[in-house]
């Protein structure tokens, strides 16, 4: 089995996503599919946030032409964003706090 990881982490995720990503790395034994899985719970992670900070900015609704009331796209990002990382996080069976929580995980 072959458990040479990657020292970085890939450079397209956020700062806090990437010291995480570390973390982990550091924490836990990985193997190759196990690091593409934390890759795409970071990613995850990283989209959920992004979907936030619009929602944020633009609001979860807007009324459309019809003068009805509709939930921003965004809204359906952060959600599956969300549970896309849980589920992640579960199969990799990750006992750590989110990316950008305070503490360090817990070696396994």
């Amino acid at each position: 089995m072959n458990r040479t990881l990657p020292e970085k982490a890939p450079k397209h995720l956020r700062a806090a996503t990437k010291r995480w990503w570390r973390q982990v790395c550091e924490g836990f034994v990985l193997d190759q599919h196990h690091v593409r899985l934390l890759t795409a719970a970071c990613e995850a992670w990283d989209r959920a946030q992004e979907a936030r900070e619009t929602i944020a900015k633009e609001g979860a609704y807007y009324v459309n032409r019809f003068s009805e009331p509709r939930a921003h796209a965004a809204v359906g990002v952060e959600r599956d964003a969300k549970a896309t990382f849980a589920r992640l996080v579960h199969q990799l069976n990750l006992d750590t706090p989110p990316p950008g929580s305070p503490g360090r995980p817990s070696g396994r």
